[in-house]
């Protein structure tokens, strides 16, 4: 039998876990994918226009990043549903503009810049674009869900909390 006078309440369980650890596994994760891609379209550039080639690498390395970040960075426990590969595509695009601004602005200030040039302008534009991903993901793409997850539990503390006072001082009088 319960204790009626020392209840136990639910232990709160975060749904992520803190913002620097996030960003860490998020550097991690799709900083070693930006590596990847960033080999990738320079060879795929040899193929076909740069431009063309770093979206269809975007478009790949984004759909693989949205699962990683949503099964081990935000550590949903699940895989990305169609919603948070749509936002995070949103934010991809403004991470494709970034790369190839600064792509057309390094060939603007450089008529044949050597292939070490490109790939560390390119990555540090990606660099720049990750940082910003990194928030988005995880104040409106995941963290949406978190909050909607977090405001039920609450409610029902602060309720069971209000039952177990009021029973404490039916107890405490009698």
């Amino acid at each position: 039998m319960e204790s009626l006078l020392a209840p136990q309440l639910p232990a709160a369980t975060p749904a992520t876990s803190g913002p620097i650890s996030s960003f860490i596994r998020f550097t991690v994760f799709g900083g070693g994918v930006g590596l990847l891609s960033s080999g990738a379209v320079a060879l795929l550039a040899g193929l076909m226009p740069w431009a063309v080639a770093n979206a269809v690498i975007t478009v790949a390395s984004t759909v693989l990043c949205t699962e990683l970040h949503a099964r081990l960075t935000f550590k949903k426990g699940r895989s990305a549903g169609w919603r948070e590969h749509w936002q995070s595509g949103g934010s991809a695009i403004a991470a494709y503009l970034t790369t190839c601004v600064a792509m057309f602005a390094l060939h603007l200030l450089q008529s044949s810049p050597g292939v070490l040039t490109e790939q560390i302008v390119y990555l540090g534009a990606s660099a720049l674009a990750g940082t910003g991903r990194f928030l988005f993901l995880r104040l409106l793409v995941f963290g949406a869900d978190r909050k909607r997850a977090q405001a039920p539990t609450q409610r029902v503390t602060l309720l069971q909390m209000q039952e177990t006072s009021g029973l404490a001082t039916l107890l405490a009088a009698a």
